[in-house]
């Protein structure tokens, strides 16, 4: 990702694969469905790191960091893995 609309567009893509609504997702995360909606859009050209960290959080994933190139490591592979028995 290499901007915040692609962060935007991940955001929705995640909140869809999890089956939600943006008032679902907004009810887990604790926010407003407005703020789910703007969050997906940009509507204000900016971003909420701490709510977008509970909205991922509320779709089932956690943000993570990792070094630009960054190759999937054995505890990637065994943390997706119990992610998706978690499911």
């Amino acid at each position: 990702m290499t901007c915040l609309a692609d962060v935007a567009e991940f955001l929705r893509r995640v909140r869809l694969e999890a089956g939600l609504s943006q008032e679902e997702l907004a009810n887990r995360a604790g926010v407003a469905r407005t703020t789910v909606a703007r969050m997906e859009t940009l509507a204000k050209g900016d971003m909420s790191v701490s709510i977008l960290v509970r909205l991922l959080e509320g779709a089932g994933y956690d943000l993570k960091a990792v070094k630009h190139g960054h190759i999937r490591t054995l505890d990637d592979i065994l943390a997706e893995q119990r992610q998706e028995n978690r499911a």
